[in-house]
């Protein structure tokens, strides 16, 4: 398994490499990224195919396997995945260096804390300083250490990170899937569909797509852990310990279902094994994820904070109705289909009764986040999604599987021939090759939209991947060149701004979040954005005088600000300069708004305590103190 994991993140690393070497058009400018990557895609999974069919015919003839094809077939079966990726993302994603959705909204968050993690090996907050964070930390910390191996700044390893981490996942995935399915083809047609899932719904949060990536395993590892098997117990364990610290809803939502499978086989069996297994995988998985969670934990159970939390506060339309794949007229509908059939089919066994235990799990959790608005909340129960696709396609890969290790001639003795078998799995694997390439194929299309973002958001370097005029975000290099001129670290200074782009391409720490919702509630972010509104309003009445501001400044409860950063214009006494605080607004959607406040001029302008310099768009103050 090991093997497999390093074997398909190295290949992808490779081949990003590789691909950065080239000079490829633009997504958005051109139709030869789309070409390649359809090309591509094609080509893996046909060869992919054409190996697993020879795999499944050979196992019909007498006589071990060709050591040519034990070999070629398994290389292929397991770098498959990551190839896939590949072709799919990677190439798309050739010549930028912004990853899926550049660096909007959630982007900017998530950049902002692998450019944290690339300076640090300590557990730190993304955005406030002398903090833990709040955020699990593991796919962002190894980030950074790919980071700090490639020599890029963190926001810039967003990218071949991603890649790397989805592709390590989906070769893990043949390993683990072969182990417990017994079936090389099976396992790889499970690990492809699932990459192919995941690149669709969730591509652009990719630690959360390794951690639905390997839900359905867990739950196909109940059954033997159920029956008490040890090793099995510590695979699910060590799989919630570590989503735990990559992302903790997938981790909460198939934690759920481990609690209820077992539960439910207990009853079933009469037996107290599933509950011993249970507590073993939860005392288990919960001291593996205090790596992450410990110093949070500890940091609020032992402090004085006002604690708050918004993550939780939203609600988009898909939020509102239940996922329900099986119905869809796709691909993946009749996949999904076949899923369910294989539950209905086969409910009495214990497998597909993990199944719909987990299903009815997620279901659940999708009804409750429905619910949750009545108190204030939710538990993006949108998110499911991905889960329960992910949970169909794997049962109608199997179901498929199964019907194709089928021999007719058992049905029908006399009137099907060898020929005639071996015509029909030529058939189906052709079929099923087809309708993967036909879905695949469309990948980079679904993901238009966050692609040329990828490409029309200006990078760190003040570039655009699509070599048109960058805009205001070129001036970032020059205000963080400005400060290091004033012999400012990054790494131990706090800036207000809303200019949070900045904040994601260089460790400087924020004042205050920019959002409620990604905000440390150890950061007392409601307080912060009230103090920031009295400081604004009071500059131009109360502490007009610069020693007087300077004095509400110093006399906060946190850090004060080293330097500002604002839009307006540094020889406008007047207007004042501007920046934005955001506010939730929950249950309403969208769920924030932000409002403009403007500070005096006037109370930066004594010179032995500000330094004032106007760069592109943005006024940068500077202090003394």
């Amino acid at each position: 398994m090991a093997a497999s994991t390093l074997g398909g993140g190295a290949f992808a690393l490779v081949c990003w490499l590789v691909l950065k070497m080239t000079s490829l058009p633009a997504f958005n400018t051109s139709m030869v990224t789309r070409a390649l990557a359809t090309a591509g895609t094609a080509m893996v999974l046909v060869i992919t195919g054409v190996l697993a069919f020879l795999w499944v015919r050979s196992s019909r003839d007498p006589g071990p396997r060709p050591m040519w094809l034990r070999v070629i077939t398994n290389l292929v079966c397991h770098l498959s995945p990551a190839a896939l990726v590949v072709t799919a993302l990677a190439v798309p994603l050739a010549a930028t260096r912004l990853f899926l959705d550049g660096i909007q909204v959630d982007q900017g968050f998530r950049s902002q804390f692998l450019t944290r993690m690339a300076t640090t090996l300590a557990n730190q907050d993304m955005n406030y300083v002398d903090m833990p964070s709040y955020y699990p930390m593991g796919w962002f910390w190894l980030g950074g250490r790919l980071a700090n191996v490639l020599n890029v700044p963190g926001w810039e390893v967003f990218q071949p990170w991603a890649i790397v981490s989805i592709a390590a996942a989906g070769s893990l995935l043949v390993a683990v899937w072969q182990r417990l399915t017994s079936s090389l083809p099976m396992a790889t047609a499970i690990a492809l569909v699932t990459v192919c899932i995941v690149l669709v719904t969730t591509p652009d949060e990719p630690y959360a797509a390794v951690v639905a990536m390997g839900a359905p395993a867990a739950v196909a590892m109940a059954r033997p852990a159920m029956r008490g098997s040890w090793f099995a117990t510590a695979g699910i364990m060590v799989f919630l310990g570590i989503s735990a610290m990559f992302y903790t809803l997938f981790t909460g939502a198939t934690a759920l279902a481990i609690v209820l499978i077992a539960l439910v086989n207990a009853l079933v069996r009469r037996s107290f094994t599933p509950i011993l297994h249970l507590a073993v995988i939860g005392v288990g998985s919960v001291l593996i994820a205090l790596i992450s969670w410990g110093p949070f934990l500890f940091a609020a159970l032992s402090g004085a904070y006002e604690l708050e939390s918004t993550a939780n506060h939203f609600l988009p339309s898909e939020g509102t109705e239940l996922p329900l794949p099986f119905l869809a007229p796709s691909v993946v509908g009749i996949l999904c289909f076949c899923g369910l059939l294989y539950l209905v089919v086969r409910a009495r066994t214990d497998q597909a009764r993990n199944f719909l235990v987990a299903l009815a799990a997620f279901y659940l959790w999708c009804i409750a986040s429905m619910l949750a608005p009545l108190v204030g909340t939710s538990l993006l129960g949108f998110r499911m999604e991905v889960m329960v696709t992910l949970m169909f396609t794997t049962l109608g890969v199997i179901a498929l599987g199964r019907v194709a290790h089928l021999d007719l001639r058992r049905f029908y003795p006399q009137g099907v021939s060898e020929r005639t078998g071996r015509i029909v799995l030529t058939v189906a694997a052709v079929i099923m090759v087809a309708s993967g390439v036909s879905y695949a194929q469309g990948i980079p299309e679904h993901n238009e939209d966050k692609l040329d973002h990828a490409y029309r958001d200006t990078d760190g370097h003040g570039e655009r991947g699509d070599r048109y005029k960058a805009d205001a975000g070129s001036s970032f290099t020059g205000v963080n060149e400005h400060l290091l001129q004033q012999g400012f670290d990054p790494n131990d200074t706090v800036v207000l701004t809303d200019e949070t782009r900045f904040l994601s391409f260089f460790p400087y720490h924020g004042f205050n979040a920019f959002t409620s919702h990604y905000a440390n509630p150890l950061g007392e972010f409601s307080q912060r954005n009230a103090t920031i509104r009295e400081w604004a309003e009071s500059s131009w009445d109360d502490n007009s005088d610069p020693a007087a501001f300077r004095s509400a400044l110093d006399n906060a409860p946190w850090r004060a600000p080293d330097v500002f950063v604002f839009r307006g214009d540094a020889s406008d006494a007047e207007n004042g300069w501007k920046t934005h605080l955001a506010e939730d607004i929950f249950p309403n959607q969208p769920n924030v708004r932000y409002d403009a406040v403007f500070f005096n001029p006037a109370v930066f302008a004594d010179e032995s305590l500000w330094n004032v310099e106007q760069v592109g768009p943005f006024v940068v103050v500077t202090s003394h103190a």
